[in-house]
């Protein structure tokens, strides 16, 4: 990556830095970058304006030499232990594989300490970009991120985003009230739901979906059918035992992604209960191990490995300098039908 520049001898010119020529030109460090390194990836509009901007500045190229860095993106979780996040890796992998550009994977764990000592990792690889999933970073954080100018993507955001950054997602929304017009559809009324954690705008959105579906066929929403989960499997099985242990217990249970699902399948068996044939169990995500499940299980198809995709693309186009199609992008969910849930039993 290019650096600083002296300007003329005897410091007759003052010192100019790319991060300045970036800021004046209204694009990033990476793509200033680019072009003094005579890389192709820059639009031939932005290619002119930075040009002009360095003769302007008097700044001086360096010249390219053998072990440059390659070009990177920085894809940064909460945490990576789970398949949903295998799903994203894989969509951002392989656009980033096709551009010829390399891919850091982070996990800071929603803590301080481990968000800065990215940040710290960030600036020196200069990477050419950042895509954040589901990521809650403190304001200084955020601040620095501005500072550096490096081009963010905010996938399946947390909450608003902090960012003035472009945001991939799904249509969380409509996914949850598919999946609970599937149940109604199957004649059961008394539906449970395992809700993910409210703090993530696609958990709300989903709660959102399943109570308008209640709504629209006229079946009351009942706050006792709804417990709390954190999206994995422990929660799952711990909420669906609450849900079974009410006076009433649902006929059917929506859990509001896939490992939630798999966790009550679990309680169902050990209380001796059969899905479908006794609860019927619909998830959300649709995680390659779902179809191998017993029994295979219904779920709404959010499209992880597309988003992943999504958020690549965005992240390298603004990286060269290029207009983006849209600042907010959701992928449509779809309803996949296995064989966990059924028509509600007579009697």
């Amino acid at each position: 990556m290019a650096t600083e520049s002296s300007g003329t001898e005897g410091g007759a010119r003052p010192k100019v830095t790319i991060t300045a020529i970036a800021q004046e030109a209204g694009v990033s460090v990476p793509t200033v970058s680019r072009v003094v390194n005579g890389r192709s990836d820059v639009s031939p509009e932005t290619r002119a304006r930075v040009e002009d901007l360095l003769r302007v500045h008097g700044y001086r190229r360096r010249q390219r030499v053998p072990g440059d860095r390659a070009a990177l993106v920085d894809l940064v979780f909460n945490d990576l232990d789970s398949p949903w996040a295998v799903e994203i890796i894989r969509g951002v992998e392989e656009v980033a594989h096709q551009d010829g550009v390399g891919t850091v994977v982070s996990a800071i764990h929603g803590r301080a300490g481990s968000a800065r000592q990215w940040l710290k990792n960030l600036r020196a690889r200069a990477s050419d970009g950042v895509i954040l999933v589901t990521s809650v970073l403190e304001p200084v954080v955020h601040e620095e991120l501005r500072r550096l100018n490096v081009p963010i993507v905010v996938v399946d955001p947390a909450g608003s985003p902090a960012l003035d950054a472009p945001t991939v997602g799904a249509t969380n929304w409509a996914g949850g009230m598919a999946a609970t017009e599937h149940l109604l559809s199957l004649g059961h009324r008394r539906i449970g739901l395992i809700a993910g954690p409210p703090r993530l705008l696609c958990s709300r959105a989903r709660l959102d979906g399943h109570r308008a579906a209640l709504e629209a066929a006229g079946v009351p929403f009942d706050p006792a059918l709804v417990v709390q989960g954190d999206f994995y499997h422990e929660s799952g099985f711990n909420g669906c035992d609450q849900l079974m242990d009410a006076d009433a217990p649902p006929t059917a249970v929506f859990a509001s992604s896939d490992q939630m699902a798999l966790g009550a399948i679990e309680a169902l068996r050990r209380r001796g209960l059969r899905v479908p044939e006794d609860v019927s169990i619909i998830g959300f995500d649709d995680l390659p191990e779902v179809r191998w499940s017993a029994p295979p299980l219904t779920t709404v198809r959010q499209p992880l490995a597309d988003m992943g995709k999504l958020a690549a693309r965005t992240v390298l186009r603004q990286a060269r300098g290029e207009e983006i199609e849209s600042p907010r992008v959701e992928l449509a969910t779809q309803l996949v039908v296995r064989s966990s849930t059924a028509p509600l039993a007579a009697g």
